[in-house]
């Protein structure tokens, strides 16, 4: 079983920057039996992508599926796995020409920095060298990130759903940065900052601070009516 995948074609993106990103893909929500988003709201479950693209295909989601209970039944065994693969990915991109990075989180929301190897290192400190980025829906996480708090290798962008608005704002407020779904088009602002088109790339370590990454609806997201996507 591969742990890392290349993610989908957003991810592959951004190759034309000069990075190649590998992420894992795990069950989202319940979907296995565990929990692996935590903060996720009802726009949130309904609006997931785990189910676009190559996502539609059983074959993929009895992956996602096996991928997700393999992690908790041998933590220590999968993060093993995921230490090698991330070595032989490293070696990858540079034979490549490109620069690595890592997004643990692809359809999860994971406290990664708590989640250690049989040596006491989480995969950020094991890999200090290596950029690690994620959206998170956690308030807590994010504001830990932006006062230090975090692995410097790991950068964090907040995910505004229909349930935390108030988050999102002070995320914003302390400088940090705050993914927004849309409907149809991007607006030029948000909550009076700028917005940046997020569907360019998922290259979020590479955004400006204190912005609104802005992206268009996408799949089911398209008949969400809970609030989740923001009307322009």
């Amino acid at each position: 079983m591969k742990i890392l995948t290349a993610g989908n074609a957003k991810i592959v993106k951004g190759e034309r920057f000069g990075f190649m990103t590998r992420g894992i893909h795990f069950a989202p929500a319940t979907l296995s039996g565990h929990n692996v988003c935590a903060w996720a709201s009802q726009g949130c479950a309904m609006a997931c992508l785990n189910t676009s693209g190559h996502g539609q295909r059983k074959s993929v989601q009895d992956s996602r599926i096996a991928k997700t209970r393999a992690f908790f039944a041998d933590k220590e065994g999968f993060l093993c796995k995921l230490v090698k693969e991330i070595e032989s990915a490293v070696k990858s991109a540079k034979r490549k020409g490109l620069i690595p990075c890592f997004r643990l989180n692809l359809t999860s929301d994971l406290p990664w920095e708590n989640i250690r190897c049989h040596d006491g290192q989480n995969v950020f400190e094991k890999f200090p060298d290596q950029i690690f980025y994620d959206y998170s829906k956690s308030y807590k996480r994010v504001e830990r990130y932006l006062n230090g708090k975090m692995p410097k290798n790991y950068h964090l962008t907040f995910s505004r759903s229909e349930s935390n608005d108030k988050h999102a704002r002070l995320v914003l407020a302390m400088g940090g940065n705050v993914a927004v779904v849309f409907r149809n088009h991007l607006p030029s602002k948000w909550e009076n900052r700028n917005v940046i088109d997020g569907d360019e790339s998922d290259l979020r370590f590479k955004d400006p601070h204190g912005v609104v990454v802005g992206l268009v609806e996408k799949g089911d997201a398209k008949k969400d009516e809970s609030g989740f996507v923001v009307n322009t």
